[in-house]
């Protein structure tokens, strides 16, 4: 367990019981976090946050002035983005775009669509006119080194994928662009978001390739390549809270790619690692009680909230805050072993926030905060199941710098 910002802390003291299950999201370490990035990049590379990580409007706001723009994967993702940062430049991706997905891009004035195959090359290109074209980048599933798919949590290309084009088909693609078959279209260069989970060493040497690769494929076809994409994927370790992704490292290593390609300009896209750190899942200990040797402590809510455990098979990272309030006559049921099992309110042995957890003491009554909960935590869960009361929703707005 790791400890909490002193803001947080007394928001997880002070909400009052109605209000859990909580998520409390502090928008100034937010920003001073993705600040501490953007002057880590060269000025040549564009912050776009990936929507998908947390679409909250109020992250999405915080994070305006501080990012260059948005990614973004479907069509409601696009208008909900468009709605809460209006005139912010927009980025589309995903392997699934609809007819009306397509339009909905000359609806929002999309900056950059990735195409993902030949097909949704020419749907987008029958949408598009000479007078009203629209700037694409082609996506492409490019082979990846076996160390860097060894490394990785979750691998999106390098290996048979529905994202993205083959090379093959990206080579098809880019002649039928260069040689202007799809007046419509402006097409600038490549997309190439290949795995999650690297440190800065391998997403450094996976961008490498990916620009080599996106300047070879230009020449090939006559064509400048003036912007290569290469994608998220910086590592956020849930084991470690406190080791964080090498950020400096990770734009120097950019800054050497830019230094030799001035006329290039480079855009990355992360999401679970500029906004996990700045959200937090808060409980309460609803029971405490022993089965077969070990304890388990069952508290309000579960993963069908807090999904992220559950999806990456881990233990989320957690504090407890000890409460004296305990308004009931009957004795407050504890903890008697070293370590005890969190674990929610549905009927699956699968609702496990976190096993094993190293306790001194744990009661009914007592508020656990798990922490690394601004991405991929309540918009990916399962939140009808059981049709258990939604949590509540808590935006702190104090100081940048706090929590950092």
């Amino acid at each position: 367990m790791s400890g909490l910002p002193s803001s947080v802390r007394e928001r997880v003291e002070t909400l009052d019981a109605a209000e859990l299950p909580a998520y409390v999201y502090d928008l100034g370490a937010l920003r001073t976090h993705v600040r501490t990035i953007r002057a880590a990049l060269p000025d040549r590379v564009e912050l776009y946050y990936a929507a998908k990580a947390n679409p909250e409007p109020e992250i999405l706001r915080a994070l305006a002035d501080v990012v260059d723009g948005y990614e973004v994967s479907s069509g409601g993702e696009l208008a909900h983005v468009a709605e809460a940062v209006p005139g912010s430049a927009l980025a589309f991706g995903g392997p699934g775009k609809s007819p009306d997905d397509l339009a909905a891009a000359f609806t929002h004035d999309v900056h950059r669509v990735h195409v993902e195959s030949i097909g949704e090359l020419r749907r987008l290109a029958a949408l598009s006119t000479p007078d009203r074209p629209i700037g694409v980048l082609l996506r492409v599933n490019l082979p990846l080194a076996e160390r860097a798919l060894s490394g990785s949590a979750l691998a999106m290309g390098g290996r048979p994928s529905p994202f993205g084009l083959d090379p093959m088909q990206a080579e098809l693609a880019a002649d039928a662009l260069a040689t202007g078959r799809f007046p419509g279209l402006r097409w600038y260069g490549v997309h190439a978001h290949l795995a999650s989970g690297l440190d800065a060493a391998d997403l450094v040497a996976v961008a490498e390739s990916i620009v080599d690769w996106s300047i070879g494929l230009g020449a090939r076809h006559g064509a400048d390549i003036t912007e290569v994409n290469v994608g998220g994927g910086m590592n956020v370790d849930y084991t470690a809270p406190g080791r964080r992704f090498d950020w400096a490292a990770y734009g120097a290593g950019l800054r050497r790619i830019t230094d030799t390609r001035p006329e290039l300009r480079l855009r990355i896209e992360p999401g679970r690692a500029l906004t996990a750190y700045s959200g937090w899942y808060i409980t309460d200990v609803l029971d405490v009680k022993p089965s077969h040797h070990a304890e388990f402590a069952i508290v309000r809510g579960g993963t069908h909230h807090l999904r992220t455990p559950a999806a990456k098979g881990h233990d989320q990272p957690c504090s407890i805050v000890r409460t004296e309030r305990w308004p009931h006559p009957w004795p407050r049921a504890a903890t008697t072993t070293p370590t005890v099992t969190v674990t929610g309110q549905l009927c699956t042995p699968k609702d496990i926030l976190a096993a094993e957890v190293p306790v001194s003491a744990l009661r009914t009554g007592d508020r656990i905060a798990f922490e690394l909960a601004g991405a991929y935590a309540w918009n990916i869960s399962h939140r009808d199941f059981l049709m258990h009361p939604l949590p509540s929703f808590h935006f702190l707005y104090g100081v940048e710098g706090v929590g950092e």
